[in-house]
C-alpha cells in the first residue's frame, strides 16, 4: 500500500468518527450543521422581530385583555427549562390573554439560535429580541425591584398594572392561578 493510500484511509475515518461525534452532541442541543435544510424549515422559522426601549413602551400599552411577558435569553438554562410551561399556558388561553416573549440574546442570534429554539419548543406567540443601549431603563420600566436575571415573567391587568411578578422559574400552578385571577370579574 502506498503511504497516501494509507493516510487517506485515515483522513476518511478521522471524518467519519468525527460525524458520530457530531450527531449526539447536536441532540443534546449543540449546534448542527444546517446540512440539507429546505427551504420550507428555513421558512418555517418563528420570526424574532428586534425591539429598543420604545418598542417594549408599545407592547406594554395596555390592549384590554391581560398581558404576560416573558424575559428570557437561550443561553439561560432555567429559561429554557420552563419554557415549554408557557407554550403550554399560551395554548390555554390563547386569545384571552396576550403571550409575548422578549429574548436579552444577543442581536446575532436574532436569525439562529432564538428562532431555533423557539421552533424546538413549537412557540407559537410573538417574539422579541430586545436591543437597547440602556438596558437599565428597559428594566426599571418593566419591573422596579427587577435586577435583571432571567427569567422574569410578569402578568398585567387588562388595564396594563402588574399583576403578579415572577423573578426567577416560574412554576405552573402558580402562575396559571395567576392567570385566572386576572381574567376574574373584579368584585
Amino acid at each position: 500500500m502506498s503511504k497516501l493510500f494509507v493516510v487517506l484511509v485515515k483522513a476518511a475515518l478521522c471524518a467519519v468518527f468525527a460525524l458520530l461525534l457530531i450527531e449526539p452532541l447536536s441532540a443534546q442541543g449543540m449546534p448542527k450543521a444546517a446540512k440539507g435544510t429546505s427551504p420550507k424549515a428555513a421558512a418555517a422559522s418563528p420570526k424574532v422581530t428586534q425591539i429598543d426601549i420604545d418598542g417594549l413602551k408599545k407592547l406594554l400599552e395596555p390592549s384590554g385583555k391581560p398581558l404576560l411577558i416573558n424575559f428570557w435569553a437561550t443561553w439561560c438554562d432555567p429559561c429554557r427549562e420552563e419554557f415549554p410551561d408557557l407554550v403550554k399556558l399560551d395554548g390555554e388561553y390563547k386569545g384571552r390573554v396576550d403571550f409575548i416573549t422578549v429574548s436579552l440574546d444577543d442581536l446575532e442570534d436574532i436569525g439562529t439560535l432564538v428562532p431555533k429554539f423557539l421552533r424546538e419548543v413549537k412557540a407559537e406567540m410573538p417574539a422579541y429580541l430586545l436591543k437597547t443601549p440602556d438596558e437599565s431603563a428597559a428594566i426599571t420600566m418593566v419591573a422596579k425591584d427587577w435586577s435583571g436575571n432571567l427569567p422574569l415573567t410578569v402578568l398585567y391587568d387588562a388595564a396594563g398594572q402588574a399583576a403578579y411578578t415572577r423573578p426567577g422559574k416560574f412554576k405552573y400552578e402558580t402562575l396559571k392561578e395567576e392567570i385566572e385571577k386576572s381574567l376574574s370579574p373584579k368584585k
